[in-house]
């Protein structure tokens, strides 16, 4: 089998088709969770507590004196712990809707009913009766 068709094959398989899927709506979805975390829950988190933004939280390491993490990278390295806290609170949100669509793919397939068995072929049917009239 060569090279091209080889990878033809795998290519046009369904399990690749759907990880394509799969990615682009994750990555759709990663943007939506980002903008709830950083629009919507984060300046709540930050009202109350007091008014903290996690996302200017940083140590500078090359001696800056700015006062907001954009203007600090600008003029170094720094050690930026409040992008890693909403990143994590982002992982956090993400998980959490996850685990519920997968609880209720599940819930959903639990009450799907099985399907009806299949008709047996005619031929089986009509040796079964041949077979039950010989038992009598």
């Amino acid at each position: 089998m060569s090279f091209t068709s080889e990878f033809k094959e795998f290519a046009i398989k369904g399990n690749v088709i759907d990880l394509a899927v799969g990615v682009i709506i994750g990555g759709a979805f990663g943007k939506i969770v980002d903008s709830i975390v950083g629009d919507l829950i984060m300046p709540l988190v930050g009202k109350v507590l007091g008014g903290l933004d996690f996302s200017n939280y940083f140590i500078p390491l090359a001696g800056q004196t700015a006062t907001n993490l954009a203007d600090a990278k600008k003029a170094g390295a720094v050690f930026a712990y409040g992008s890693f806290i909403t990143v994590a609170i982002n992982f956090v949100i993400l998980a959490f809707i996850i685990f519920l669509m997968v609880k209720q793919i599940n819930r959903l397939k639990r009450e799907t009913p099985p399907p009806p068995p299949a008709a047996a072929p005619e031929d089986i049917v009509l040796l079964r009766e041949i077979r039950d009239s010989l038992k009598r």
